[in-house]
């Protein structure tokens, strides 16, 4: 994981949302499906499924481990209260955990396998021969919180809601590919498709369900955008608990949950209480774990794991600080600039700017050289484009070749600006100085202009300040090229509303990568998703080659064909500069209490270790 903080907070709070829909409850990734025609316990985009129907339990978890006792977590850095407990609309901020730990999807995917998906509320699942549809089956014994079986009238309640103008753009966006619902009896439904599409029945099976009666008063619905404060009724294993003046917020485990004997959820989730404590600033965060206020914290500043992560309570083993390795691909994470702008809708410039950042001295001076600089959309996968354009990635781009610059076809995918010897920054900042001439901008009196006299300017913009210490060498930097850049701290409900409206010109952003990339991407970079307030396309991508790469993912047929394409468009986007990448780490750095909990022995492949503490660990 890499130094994110509030960047990251941002991206799970606000652009979460294609986890969860693809059934992400546990911070798992799942994956596309086969086209199968006969009910099934799993669904696996290549066939390769790894437990059987019969199987007891994951392999990553403790069938036996005792439940009771708490466990308290640290809020992501986004915001210090919540306003809502309505996950799904677009206004307001709900609490850390909800999605995960209250509400509950028809699948659910694992943490050791990339692209298998098992039955949670539905019990199995039948993909039509020709692709177009897919049949779910629920579990007799899946019932709400209050007492109500799950039923076909409830799922179908929340696809239509989810779709409806009363919730965020990117559920409706993300549901696209489905025509309808249908109910074909009180226990089954099936999601027709506008075209065959192997990702849509994974889609759909990822859709939170919640009862058809949350938010109703005296027999009458309310507007889904409505409801705000009513607690939800939805089936998973924890309900709201106590609150703490809307800034801590604990789950109390449900005794009568539903699911606790499923082979899905043997060995998960064994806390009492799961409590998240909110704080301002990773100052009070550290200062609070030390205290004993909660129990496990995860480091994303190397200055701070390496300067603050140590002494008395460490050495005696009361805090035990730990590096864990994951198999995740990394974090798409880095500078972004609103292309909205006239100032920044020329490549050119938004290159030129990206060349002000001297990642080598940042990584040695400031990170203890514990990164390593992301290069692509899809660093360290099968995705990644490299050097020219092969052969297949070619067959996908010449037919886009008029809408495509001709560097896409004769130069190698672009990388970013490094001053490792012989390089340097001042040759860096003397290309930057080319391309922006070459954009039309010109040097006076000490500042760079356009043809009007307007100056070049660049707010980089942040809700936390821990950024700071990146952005301001960057600002002396671009200050040399006749720029004036300025790094401005604002309030979250502040933040989170420009961020919604697109107020911005230049944020640092992280979003969660997929280890299969699929329909997600069309949220992040997709046209149609430019100019939707609230959309998770904050770059402001709108390019028809773009939109011709993301318009042929519904119809990937292999592993290989999509590893194509992902690179094709990894390339297209690379050319854009739409983005300064930021850094990675191929480990986590984890803190917990000593003594208190028991763990698996080793984490799976596939995990955030934040989820993996909290749904495997116990009390002891």
């Amino acid at each position: 994981m890499v130094k994110q903080s509030a960047r990251s907070a941002h991206s799970q709070g606000r652009h979460g949302w294609a986890w969860a829909l693809a059934g992400l409850v546990l911070g798992l990734c799942l994956a596309l499906v086969p086209r199968w025609s006969v009910a099934a316990h799993a669904y696996s985009q290549f066939g390769d499924i790894k437990y059987p129907a019969d199987f007891s339990h994951f392999d990553y978890v403790n069938p036996q481990a005792p439940k009771g006792g708490t466990m308290a977590l640290v809020a992501p850095l986004i915001a210090n209260s919540f306003d809502k407990y309505n996950p799904f609309t677009l206004k307001g901020t709900s609490p850390p955990g909800l999605e995960a730990l209250v509400f509950e999807t028809l699948l659910v995917g694992t943490m050791d396998e990339p692209a298998t998906a098992y039955g949670l509320l539905a019990e199995d699942v039948s993909v039509a021969p020709d692709g177009l549809s897919v049949t779910f089956r629920l579990n007799p014994r899946a019932r709400f919180h209050n007492g109500d079986p799950v039923l076909a009238k409830d799922v179908k309640h929340s696809f239509d809601v989810l779709t409806s103008k009363a919730v965020s753009p990117q559920y409706p966006a993300y549901f696209s590919g489905v025509k309808r619902l249908v109910v074909t009896g009180e226990r089954t439904v099936r999601f027709e498709f506008h075209q065959k599409d192997a990702e849509l029945p994974l889609i759909v099976g990822g859709l939170p369900v919640f009862s058809h009666r949350w938010g109703m008063v005296n027999g009458q619905a309310k507007p889904f955008d409505q409801i705000i404060t009513e607690h939800p009724i939805a089936s998973g294993p924890y309900r709201i608990g106590r609150v703490v003046n809307n800034r801590d917020i604990t789950y109390q485990r449900d005794p009568n949950y539903w699911g606790k004997d499923l082979n899905v959820r043997k060995g998960l989730f064994n806390f009492d209480r799961i409590t998240y404590r909110m704080y301002t600033d990773n100052v009070s965060a550290f200062e609070g774990f030390k205290a004993g206020e909660f129990d496990f914290i995860q480091s994303y500043i190397a200055k701070d794991w390496v300067r603050q992560y140590k002494g008395r309570k460490f050495d005696s083993g009361e805090l035990v600080k730990q590096t864990l390795p994951h198999g995740n691909p990394a974090n798409f994470q880095g500078f972004i600039f609103n292309t909205r702008l006239d100032k920044f809708k020329d490549p050119r410039v938004r290159q030129a700017i990206g060349m002000a950042m001297d990642y080598e001295w940042m990584n040695r001076q400031l990170f203890y050289n514990i990164y390593t600089r992301l290069n692509s959309y899809f660093t360290n996968t099968e995705y990644e484009a490299k050097g020219l354009p092969g052969e297949d990635e070619l067959a996908l781009l010449n037919p886009l070749r008029a809408r495509l610059p001709a560097a896409v076809f004769t130069q190698p995918v672009p990388q970013p600006a490094n001053t490792a010897p012989p390089n340097s920054l001042r040759g860096n900042l003397r290309q930057a100085r080319d391309l922006l001439a070459q954009a039309g901008w010109r040097l006076r009196e000490g500042k760079l202009v356009n043809d009007r006299g307007q100056p070049l300017t660049i707010e980089f913009l942040d809700n936390s300040p821990s950024m700071g210490r990146v952005v301001a060498p960057m600002i002396r930097n671009l200050q040399k090229l006749g720029i004036q850049a300025s790094y401005r701290v604002v309030d979250y409900a502040v933040y989170e509303k420009r961020m919604k409206r697109f107020e911005f010109e230049a944020v640092s952003l992280a979003l969660p990568a997929r280890l299969i990339p699929g329909a997600e991407l069309r949220q992040f970079y997709h046209s149609s998703m430019a100019q939707v307030e609230g959309s998770s396309n904050l770059m402001g991508v709108s390019d028809p080659a773009v939109d011709a790469l993301l318009d042929r993912i519904a119809s990937v047929q292999s592993r290989a064909e999509l590893a194509v394409l992902t690179r094709a468009l990894d390339r297209v986007l690379r050319h854009g500069h739409y983005t300064i990448f930021h850094w990675y780490s191929n480990t986590y750095r984890v803190a917990y209490r000593g003594g208190r909990f028991g763990m698996p022995e080793a984490p799976p492949s596939y995990y955030r270790p934040d989820v993996w503490a909290m749904a495997t660990w116990w009390s002891r």
